[in-house]
Parts: structure tokens; C-alpha cells; sequence
């Protein structure tokens, strides 16, 4: 069973990792690919976070975002590979940030191809984090095996 949940664990990870591996090598000056992609998004959630709350957003480079993504991604696989929770936890917070800003079906029409899309996206980030939460759930639910060498209860007469 373990040898299987190992395999899991790395199926998931490289998910993160593949992602992250292309996202370092297509970095650039400019943040890449990903940074085009995302950019126009964060600027729209900002605004909107912005207006909604009255307050003022201060500027955030998207280089910055890229690069913070790309560890949470990368470090957070590695991590989750090995069972770690803390691992699991990077990946956790990589996909409450990045899922509403880059799949934000909320912003289109329902019956136009993007909404669809987008909805699809979203809802696969979801199921992701779904299985992030039960795994750590999981984790924490185990009780913790005690040392051999440790005696329980010593007998006095």
C-alpha cells in the first residue's frame, strides 16, 4: 500500500512540477509566457479587489508572482512527494491564489466557449485542492505509531 501511495503522490506532484520546471525555463526577462498569461488577469483582480473593498492595492511585479508561484509549485511538489504536509500546504495556497485570478469564469457570458472553459479549469483546481485537503486530513487522522524500545506501563509490586 505504500509502495502505491508513493506512485500517487508522484503522479500528483509532477502535475506541479512539470508546470513549474516549464515555467522556469520560459522565464526570461520578462516573466515568460506565464507572466503574458497572467498579467491582464491579476491587473482585473486587483482592480476588483480595489473597488470592492475601497482599499488601495499597492503595485505588485508579475515577475515577482511568476517566481513566488514557481516555488510553491516546484518546492511544494517536492515536498508532497515525500508526504509531507508543509509540502502539501505550498500547494495549497498556490491554488487559492492562482485559481480565481487565471480561471475566472465569473467574467464572461455562460453560454460563450471561454465561460465553459474556464468553469472546466476552475472546477479541476477545485477537485486539486479537494485532494490536498483529504490528503491532509488523512495525515492527521493516523495516529502516530510508538517507539519499540519504549516501555508503556512498568509493573510495581
Amino acid at each position: 500500500m505504500g509502495f502505491i501511495s508513493f506512485v500517487g503522490r508522484v503522479l500528483f506532484a509532477s502535475l506541479f512540477l512539470l508546470s513549474a520546471y516549464q515555467e522556469f525555463i520560459e522565464f526570461g526577462n520578462d516573466g515568460g509566457p506565464a507572466a503574458k498569461a497572467l498579467k491582464p488577469k491579476f491587473n482585473i483582480f486587483v482592480n476588483l479587489v480595489s473597488k470592492t473593498t475601497g482599499l488601495g492595492v499597492p503595485h505588485i511585479d508579475i515577475k515577482t508572482v511568476i517566481a513566488a508561484t514557481m516555488f510553491l509549485k516546484g518546492f511544494g511538489g517536492l515536498l508532497f512527494i515525500f508526504s509531507s504536509s508543509f509540502g502539501a500546504f505550498l500547494l495549497l495556497i498556490y491554488l487559492a491564489f492562482i485559481t480565481p485570478i487565471m480561471y475566472d469564469f465569473y467574467n464572461y457570458e455562460m453560454e460563450s466557449t471561454q465561460f465553459v472553459q474556464l468553469f472546466f479549469k476552475f472546477s479541476q483546481n477545485l477537485a486539486f485542492i479537494g485532494a490536498l485537503l483529504f490528503f491532509l486530513g488523512m495525515k492527521n487522522s493516523i495516529p502516530r505509531r510508538r517507539s519499540k524500545g519504549r516501555a508503556t506501563k512498568t509493573k510495581t509490586n
